[in-house]
Parts: structure tokens; sequence; C-alpha cells
């Protein structure tokens, strides 16, 4: 399982963060668990009004990402699937999309959550969905990782006490 040695993240006084959460839209039924897991996380979390967005695909996150995060959001979550074929389409993609929000969060500062899928089969993918039946759930884990972030980041910029 490729979730092995994951950290058990503990987040604490999120509830007043602005999270953003942007999902494509390929892959209905592995869509809809990444999106199923970011929003319980966020419940869970104590943050009760983020921001949904759906895109056309993967492809699109960055740039809307970019437009959040220079928007006011202390967090966001790029959640997509990419699944290998038969052509070099699954490295372009997925190279250009991890550049992108990568360059999103170190540029603006804003914690991007990386929910991107990229996998061999779709097997995989729903395994990874959050899925009743699935061993992982990487829809919640990029939600607590981007809000994680988000409260170190708020710790190192207040004054000290």
């Amino acid at each position: 399982m490729s979730g092995k040695g994951a950290p058990e993240l503990t987040v604490k006084n999120c509830g007043d963060l602005r999270v953003a959460v942007i999902a494509a839209q390929w892959h209905t039924q592995v869509m809809d668990g990444l999106l199923d897991g970011a929003t319980r996380a966020l419940r869970d979390l104590g943050i009760d009004e983020p921001t949904v967005l759906r895109v056309p695909g993967s492809f699109e996150l960055p740039v809307v990402a970019k437009v959040l995060a220079g928007r006011g959001y202390d967090a966001v979550v790029a959640l997509g699937v990419i699944i290998r074929g038969g052509t070099p389409h699954f490295e372009y993609v997925s190279q250009g999309v991890t550049a992108g929000l990568t360059q999103v969060a170190v540029e603006t500062g804003v914690p991007v959550g990386f929910g991107i899928l990229t996998c061999d089969t779709e097997e995989q993918a729903l395994d990874r969905a959050g899925l009743p039946g699935s061993a992982e759930d990487k829809g919640h884990e990029a939600v607590t990782a981007a809000v994680a972030t988000a409260t170190v980041l708020r710790s190192v910029s207040e004054p000290w006490r």
C-alpha cells in the first residue's frame, strides 16, 4: 500500500481558516470519493463553509488554485485523477499538474493539498478514492495535510506572546 508510513496528523484551532477545494470532473466515481473524503475531513476539522469548485480535468487545477491562493484562502486542495493510457499523455499531464501546483504553493505561500491520483489502472484509483472498501482516502489526506501546513504557517506569522 502506498500510504504505508504516513504520519498521524493532529490539527487544532483551524475552524476559522478559509479553505477551497478544487475537483476535476473526469472519472466520476473516483472523483466523488475524493471529494466526499475532502469534505468529511473539513467537517472533522471544524471548517464548515469551504469553497468547492469543479473544473473539467486535472490539467485545469493549477490555474484555479493560483487564483484562489491570491484571493485570501489559507489553503487550497486540488483533487484529480490521471490514469495511464497507451500514449505519453499520462506523463505530460501528471508532470504539468504536479509542477503547476508546486509552483502555486511556493510562489504564493499558500499550502496546496495534493490530492492528485496518478495510477496505472482505474482499480488502483478506486482503491485510493476513499470509497467503501478502498484501502486509502486520499481526499481526506490532502485536506488534512493542507490545513496542517496552514496552521504551521499561521504559527510562524503570529507574534510570540
